[in-house]
């Protein structure tokens, strides 16, 4: 059976460097030595491999970005495939911008590369990832972004599809047989504990340092306890042979953490993975992972203890995967709260004191900012007492967590009676009638039999787009949905056959979000932008982000009531981008692609794009000296990568 298929798109251009002997990209290639200085690339899924995502470029500035319109659009060609069982996902992608081409992942784990100026489409390359079904995970397909690695003239792209790793040439999109099985290594073979390699899968890019590629991976979370540890493993760019694995869960005794999991319950639980980006501190040569929640993400009764090293920020050497330290956010995760987010590394000026720092944006709404290189916090985080009171069986919540004393949280945390939904007294009493049927309670209540409101849900908080960061205000930028989960728990009674702990939540995709006939139980907004001052400390600024939905603004409960322009929207997990020139842009969730000041979180202008985006914005300019920005928006069939550029116009798409 073919395994792979490669695609060239020729047009007449193509086939005009073809009879030169050229391969489409080839051609752009070459050009990289005319005028170069114009350019001014994006080559990293956060702009830099600290994941800062700021750009230098100051061409489009709060003064002309109301000329900002689209000036192409490109389409994905992958639909849902009946055969497989497939269906493709948000397309979430942020390109790559290296020597005038973009490198674009699919949902389905494919890749295109396209002329960064016109988005006409150089090559495609299909690694047939869902001929092996549908993933496991509730989000389904997605691939984030991709990596490229340089060996002098050679560029090769690295694709992590599911649970393989292709080495493309950048030129043709064709696999480089010298890279282990004639272009691709299985990222499951050899590793521990992988009962089922379609149980694992990849949604975010890979980081490159010198000749490792280093990657995580995603695994479903309702699944059996015993199912995949979180493992981070290093490839040779060169070979595809695997240099070093760190697993997140100890696996012997001996290992580090082994005694935070009670009764060798390493040996019996998974997870722990790290699916969200990662960032390197190149010079240094050390690697940040945020970790998430050990299996299975709500029910700790067969896992007790503080379970290290899930839902920390780990920092490895790079160059052999040993651990130089860490620091846990949550102890015993019973919430879900994943490190969502890649950590932002970042250099602050603190009390008069340079330092080199690494922040986490976090699910719960923290910020965790530390030293990058000792560990330390910038500013104490501190032990505090949380509700361990649990009717769930066998259950012994973890008595303290972990609250940095700054910055302050940047969403609601915890929920009483107060929080509900005031927009009519009808609806306040409506919601505060269901609020009253579950336990309410501080950040950190844990589930229960009877279900436990929990805020943030599972959802975030922050979400995987992460941070920005912009080095000449210090300020950190963050998109943060506002919702409650119900965190209910119940036992098992053995039908599911994806689901062996003895308890597990009720709602297959974790704490529920609940609404009130479609009306979320607490106010609006519910998506928020906040700017916090990593000088300070403190918030600068938040304003509310997305329209919000046509169903909420039309939903019969609110007819006749007057609602702000931007309700937020929540179901966006997209982040934001900054610019020198003194712009955040961001896209809402709501259909729209939005410019914010960056100093006071006014906004300046708003695009209409073909679907709501639920992907990170990029930049960049070519060497006609023009600046673009790009996003990805839309889900399955109905999606369509956006450039948008001064004074452009709207072609139809491709």
């Amino acid at each position: 059976m073919k395994r792979t298929l490669w695609v060239l798109v020729v047009a007449i251009s193509a086939s005009l460097l073809a009879a030169r002997g050229e391969s489409p990209t080839q051609g752009l290639l070459a050009a990289r030595a005319d005028d170069v200085s114009k350019q001014v690339e994006w080559r990293y899924y956060g702009g830099d491999q600290a994941g800062t995502k700021f750009s230098p470029l100051t061409d489009i500035t709060p003064n002309n970005v109301q000329g900002l319109q689209v000036v192409w659009q490109w389409k994905h060609w992958e639909t849902p495939l009946p055969q497989y069982g497939t269906f493709p996902g948000f397309f979430e992608s942020t390109p790559l911008m290296i020597d005038g081409v973009l490198y674009v992942t699919t949902p389905y784990n494919s890749i295109a590369a396209l002329d960064a100026e016109t988005g006409k489409e150089l090559w495609r390359f299909d690694g047939e990832a869902y001929k092996i079904g549908q993933v496991l995970s509730g989000s389904g397909w997605k691939l984030r972004g991709t990596a490229f690695w340089r060996d002098g003239d050679k560029l090769r792209i690295f694709l992590n599809s599911r649970h393989r790793l292709f080495s493309l040439d950048a030129r043709t999109g064709r696999p480089v047989p010298s890279f282990g099985n004639n272009g691709e290594v299985s990222l499951t073979d050899g590793l521990k504990r992988v009962s089922d390699f379609t149980h694992m899968t990849q949604s975010s890019p890979p980081i490159i340092y010198k000749d490792l590629v280093i990657m995580g991976s995603q695994v479903p979370d309702r699944v059996q306890s015993a199912d995949p540890v979180g493992q981070v493993q290093a490839i040779n760019a060169r070979t595809g042979k695997r240099e070093w694995v760190f697993s997140v869960i100890p696996q012997s005794e001996r290992d580090a953490g082994a005694k935070t999991w009670e009764d060798e319950s390493w040996k019996t639980n998974g997870h722990g993975n790290v699916w969200a980006p990662m960032a390197l501190d190149e010079a240094r040569g050390l690697l940040y992972l945020p970790t998430t929640t050990p299996s299975s993400d709500y029910y700790g009764g067969n896992r007790k203890g503080a379970n290290l090293f899930a839902e920390s920020v780990v920092c490895l050497d790079v160059t052999t995967g040993k651990m130089k330290w860490y620091f846990q956010e949550v102890h015993h995760g019973l919430w879900d709260y994943d490190n969502p987010a890649p950590p932002t590394l970042v250099t602050i000026t603190v009390n008069r004191r340079r330092i080199d720092a690494v922040v986490q944006v976090t699910k719960q709404g923290f910020a965790y900012v530390f030293d990058r290189v000792s560990g330390a916090p910038v500013w104490p985080i501190v032990e505090r007492p949380v509700p361990t009171d649990t009717n769930v069986p066998g259950e012994q919540p973890y008595a303290t967590q972990p609250f940095p004393t700054k910055p302050p949280p940047f969403v609601d945390q915890g929920v009483t009676l107060e929080d509900a939904n005031n927009l009519t007294p009808e609806i306040k009493a409506l919601a505060q009638a269901e609020m009253k049927k579950y336990r309410l309670g501080p950040l950190y209540t844990p589930p229960s039999l009877e279900g436990t409101l929990q805020s943030p849900s599972q959802g975030g908080g922050a979400s995987w787009g992460g941070a920005a960061f912009d080095p000449d205000t210090g300020y950190l930028f963050v998109r943060a949905a506002h919702s409650i989960g119900r965190n209910r728990v119940a036992k098992n009674d053995g039908t599911d056959s994806l689901v062996d702990p003895d308890y597990s939540n009720v709602f297959a995709r974790g704490a529920e979000e609940m609404t009130l006939r479609g009306v979320p139980l607490n106010s609006p907004p519910y998506a928020v932008l906040t700017a916090i001052n990593l000088t300070t400390g403190e918030i600068a600024w938040k304003v509310p982000l997305g329209e919000g939905s046509p169903s909420l603004r039309n939903n019969p409960l609110l007819k006749g009531v007057t609602l702000p322009d931007r309700l937020g929207s929540p179901n966006s997990r997209g982040g934001a981008m900054v610019t020198k020139s003194g712009l955040v842009f961001i896209g809402g969730g709501d259909g729209y692609f939005y410019a914010f000041d960056k100093m006071t979180g006014r906004e300046i202008w708003r695009g209409k794009v073909p679907y709501a985006n639920n992907a990170n914005p990029m930049t960049y300019r070519t060497k006609s000296g023009r600046q673009f920005i790009v996003m990805a928006t839309g889900t399955g069939a109905d999606n369509a990568l956006v450039a948008f550029a001064l004074n452009g116009t709207t072609p139809a798409t491709r």
